[in-house]
């Protein structure tokens, strides 16, 4: 299992969902914060990404973002933000619907006004044990369009805009499963952009051969009783200097990640599945279900059953 599709599964929490529409000059929308995550992509014409507040600008804002055709703007934390034709375009509030989605009102424009073709989604995922892969995403991440590059991610798109333009028998499975693709293409391409320039955080741990070895092996068997030593041979680094590595790079010692994700694991498999307590705890890498109901608690606060009585 490699370690970026685990972080998506393991925040995942509904269906994700997603629209097509045409926008004509003047519009403007402001989204309200959310606990997902979400993306627009401009199929035609341009748009203007306005950012949510970026701390490490120097006057507290984000600059406006200009979007041309075939760009995608990827929104990770759930912030609020606004889409517009032009940046001083007057916003309207987006309220969203029970399921998450961004409803729109229909625009029929004048024949002569600029005309947008945005594709806009979302997703629903839980940030109680967000993995920091995503946490450390900047706050927003915008792929614009470039003549043969990302060809996957555009396959993505393009396909993903054709079955919203004219959904076909099987069109409500194909949906939500290119939506998986998309954002898992998404992440990956800011990663691969990433990884070039960042020597550290996450970026760089991916990037790392010993490192990243060591957290697709921790990922791939989490209930087993790992040592330092052991992670370490795996990228023929010895203890200390594997451990030094590891640690700078992922913000975790080890063994501290490890217990980590088989937290996180632990509250999935009681999220999603309805397995008996024992065999959670045995996937989790504990032998004893009293010993796991104990840590569990420790990190979550409450007791395993009602943890998973409460999701």
């Amino acid at each position: 299992m490699d370690v970026l599709s685990d972080a998506i599964a393991a925040m995942r929490t509904g269906r994700p969902h997603s629209s097509r529409t045409v926008r004509f000059a003047p519009w403007g929308f402001r989204f309200p914060p959310s606990k997902g995550a979400g993306f627009h992509v401009v199929l035609q014409g341009t748009a203007w990404l306005l950012p949510p507040p970026d701390p490490r600008a120097p006057d507290g804002t984000g600059a406006p973002v200009r979007l041309g055709p075939g760009d995608v703007v990827l929104l990770a934390h759930g912030t609020g933000h606004g889409l517009a034709d032009r940046p001083d375009t007057p916003l309207v509030d987006v309220l969203p619907a029970p399921d998450g989605s961004w409803p729109t009102p229909p625009d029929r424009g004048p024949v002569d006004a600029e005309e947008t073709l945005l594709l806009c989604g979302a997703y629903q995922l839980s940030r109680d044990r967000a993995h920091p892969l995503l946490t450390g995403l900047p706050p927003y991440v915008h792929i614009p369009a470039r003549v043969g590059a990302h060809p996957r991610l555009r396959a993505a798109v393009e396909m993903l805009g054709a079955e919203l333009a004219e959904p076909q028998p099987g069109s409500d499975a194909i949906v939500p499963a290119l939506l998986d693709t998309l954002l898992l293409y998404l992440l990956r391409t800011w990663w691969l952009t990433e990884r070039a320039d960042c020597s550290t955080g996450w970026s760089g741990a991916l990037s790392d051969p010993a490192v990243a070895t060591a957290l697709c092996a921790l990922h791939d068997d989490p209930a087993r009783p790992w040592t330092v030593e052991e992670l370490g041979a795996l990228g023929g680094l010895s203890r200390a200097a594997f451990a030094r590595r590891f640690t700078t790079l992922v913000g975790r010692p080890p063994l501290a990640y490890l217990t980590w994700w088989r937290m996180t694991t632990a509250g999935r498999l009681l999220r999603t599945d309805d397995l008996p307590l024992r065999t959670v705890a045995r996937r989790s890498g504990y032998s004893s279900e009293f010993a796991f109901a104990k840590a569990f608690k420790r990190e979550y606060g409450m007791a395993p059953g009602q943890y998973r009585k409460a999701s």
